[in-house]
């Protein structure tokens, strides 16, 4: 096939978003649909790429129908029932999935792949700073908008390396044949593809299986997971000082400290340390996401010198424990956090940087079956937080489930403090509330929120 234009549905999706400017950057007339009308989209509109919000075909530019030149490519989010789909799919057009485009685009590349239930986005995106603020460089294609670039594409005319967030979201990852990998993390997640937690750690298990014979693994130290490398791939370990037995691996981080909201730690790498190691974003489960991508970056040459100031530098992802405002007796930060286990990692780091502080914490929780599957974990987590403030379930993707709403959190919540609120009223509600340190968590449409608070509680 040769492709002379590409359509993308769900084109705003942060992961298509990077696939989209990647073929408008090459010189092809790129297109596409999405639900929303997003901050994203808006700036894909402005880079020259068409977007319509209806799902219909007539709204399809004429160009973007012939089946002969057109490579549709296609997100898990979009159901089998979307009319352009289905136009698409009985019109013989060569349709792909994000994840297969992405390993046939990196397949001639050196791909530094960064797996994990969670820490992915942060490590693959400071994996790139370390990578291209050195001699070395790389290109990336990134799962959260880099702060420090203004964007989730990065390309590079002068390497071959190339950082690619693997997801393992209906098992995508399995497209990508990576020269380096990590596996940041194991714990079960996205059961409605994987049924059981056994079927998850077996599918990062074969992921393991696709590394390239002179390329690397690196995997946290302690996961259950039990890797299957081929033979000629280096197998290393990390771990940071909160991990039991932490100094056996091969890279490891230790005496972490806080002064005046900065955050430092000494970073132990085969046959060297580096002392006093300033981390540019002060989150303590980064302390364990820049452990590994350092181990990566000084796998593949950057210097002392530049991992010291590249560490400094990095300024994180939009919506990852992001600073929105900071001023004397209050902050808001704005974070991602949807997994029980990123949530206990976020309100970690609160604690641990505002120990004498109220801490309020609005969470959206997102989809419904890991608000089924996790209504517990979830209930304990945000019960560490002083006051909590549980908005209505995110669907994404998913119809409703009877008796799956945020009620079954709410009641089991154990913080002092604890609303069920919407949207539309928490900004009234907070009126009534005097909060110190205020987070925004969750992965869907929370981040509305974020212009509205920002101006609130700036002045």
């Amino acid at each position: 096939m040769q492709i002379r234009q590409v359509y993308l549905i769900g084109i705003g999706g942060i992961g298509m978003s990077n696939l989209a400017r990647y073929y408008r950057h090459e010189g092809l007339p790129v297109a596409g649909y999405d639900r929303t009308r997003s901050d994203l989209c808006a700036q894909l509109e402005s880079e020259g790429i068409a977007i319509h919000y209806q799902d219909s075909v007539e709204a399809i530019p004429a160009a973007f129908k012939d089946p002969e030149h057109t490579l549709v490519i296609i997100t898990p989010a979009i159901p089998a029932s979307h009319s352009e789909w289905q136009y698409f799919r009985q019109g013989g057009h060569t349709i792909m999935k994000r994840a297969a485009v992405l390993g046939e685009i990196s397949k001639d590349k050196r791909a530094l792949c960064v797996s994990g239930t969670h820490g992915k986005t942060t490590t693959s995106t400071l994996l790139a700073h370390l990578l291209r603020q050195s001699r070395v460089d790389c290109s990336a294609f990134l799962g959260g908008i880099s702060k420090n670039y203004g964007t989730n594409l990065l390309l590079s005319d002068r390497s071959d390396l190339t950082v690619i967030e693997a997801d393992e979201y209906d098992r995508s990852f399995h497209h990508l044949r990576p020269y380096m990998a990590v596996v940041t993390a194991t714990d079960a997640d996205h059961l409605d593809i994987y049924g059981t937690h056994e079927a998850y750690l077996e599918s990062f298990a074969h992921f393991t299986e696709l590394i390239r014979p002179d390329g690397c693994l690196l995997v946290k130290q302690g996961l259950l997971l039990k890797p299957r490398p081929v033979a000629g791939v280096r197998c290393y370990s990390y771990a940071t000082e909160r991990q039991e037995g932490y100094r056996q691996a091969d890279f490891y981080a230790d005496r972490v400290q806080v002064a005046d909201g900065r955050l430092y730690f000494d970073f132990h790498y085969p046959g060297g340390v580096l002392e006093h190691m300033e981390l540019g974003v002060p989150m303590l489960i980064h302390v364990e996401n820049a452990t590994a991508a350092m181990a990566l970056a000084h796998l593949n040459g950057v210097s002392d010198e530049e991992l010291r100031r590249g560490l400094a530098s990095f300024q994180g992802n939009l919506r990852r424990f992001d600073i929105q405002v900071r001023r004397p007796g209050f902050v808001y930060i704005d974070d991602y956090a949807h997994h029980p286990d990123e949530l206990r990692a976020s309100i970690a780091s609160l604690k641990f940087l505002f120990p004498d502080k109220k801490i309020t914490g609005i969470f959206q929780p997102h989809l419904y079956t890991r608000t089924r599957d996790f209504a517990a974990e979830f209930a304990a987590v945000l019960s560490e937080l002083d006051e909590v403030i549980l908005l209505d379930i995110y669907p994404a993707r998913e119809e409703p489930i009877p008796g799956v709403t945020s009620q079954i959190i709410f009641d089991r919540l154990t913080a002092p403090l604890k609303h069920l609120a919407t949207l539309d009223n928490v900004v009234a509600l907070l009126d009534t509330l005097h909060p110190e340190v205020l987070a925004t968590l969750g992965a869907g449409n929370i981040d509305s929120l974020i212009p509205i608070l920002k101006e609130k509680y700036s002045v």
